[in-house]
């Protein structure tokens, strides 16, 4: 009698939910559906962090959430989507529920993200300061957790005519051969160079071995009829420019 009693009165509150019209059946309530219909309903710009991440990672697991999961990898990036670009694969699936493939999703949508980046510095005509040209360079080097020596080309109207990395290096430095930089300038028939480099560490203090590269290669260019326009120091989202530091 008991349980009869108890199955009446559970039917009758479960038909009583049903009814209300303000009820949400759980299959719509579901926190991994919630980013994608907002999206379609808001656009992009309303998602947070977490919601657009948890997009890409599409489904969560039995015990969390896409967006569980999305909040894991940003407390790993310590909420930081510049740091999370510089996470690796293998950084990404430390975190439980993200496999390869879910790590190459989050690392293919990154690219992109760095690629509109760099295809809207390109959009300049000419780059006629340091901030232009940092536009265009940060997206490249900002990520790396190396060192990445970068070159610009331009013709005497500094228009950009080729960007192109020069050399990879290790966690304290990189080297660039001042040779095939300039063999490059002159198979792409520059008249103006603008060089750069990162620093993983975040600062953007010039070393020793930084000036003195900049000093040969303008002396070295200077011989070709070449000018070099500018060295910039890549660290994080900053830059230092050699020109406006009064060090070129």
């Amino acid at each position: 009698m008991l349980i009869t009693r108890i199955t009446i009165t559970f039917n009758f509150i479960s038909t009583a939910i049903v009814n209300d019209k303000n009820y949400i059946p759980l299959k719509d309530r579901k926190e991994d559906e919630q980013p994608r219909e907002k999206l379609m309903h808001l656009g992009a710009v309303a998602l947070s962090d977490a919601e657009l991440l948890a997009i890409l990672i599409s489904s969560g697991t039995k015990e969390r959430s896409a967006i569980d999961l999305a909040r894991d990898i940003l407390l790993m990036a310590d909420n930081n989507l510049h740091q999370l670009g510089r996470l690796s694969l293998k950084e990404l699936q430390q975190t439980k529920g993200i496999g390869e493939a879910r790590a190459i999703t989050i690392a293919a949508a990154l690219e992109l993200g760095r690629r509109r980046q760099v295809n809207e510095g390109l959009q300049r005509s000419t780059i006629q300061s340091s901030k232009e040209a940092a536009d265009l360079l940060l997206p490249l080097l900002r990520d790396f957790n190396h060192e990445v020596f970068y070159v610009l080309y331009l013709n005497r109207s500094n228009k950009l005519i080729k960007y192109e990395p020069i050399s990879y290096g290790g966690i304290n430095g990189t080297v660039a051969d001042i040779r095939i930089i300039l063999k490059q300038a002159l198979l792409h028939q520059a008249s103006q160079l603008i060089v750069a480099h990162n620093h993983p560490s975040g600062s953007l203090k010039p070393s020793e071995a930084d000036k003195q590269l900049t000093q040969r290669l303008k002396a070295a260019a200077a011989l070709m009829d070449i000018g070099l326009i500018d060295h910039l120091i890549i660290g994080d989202t900053q830059y230092l420019s050699f020109a406006d530091e009064g060090l070129l």
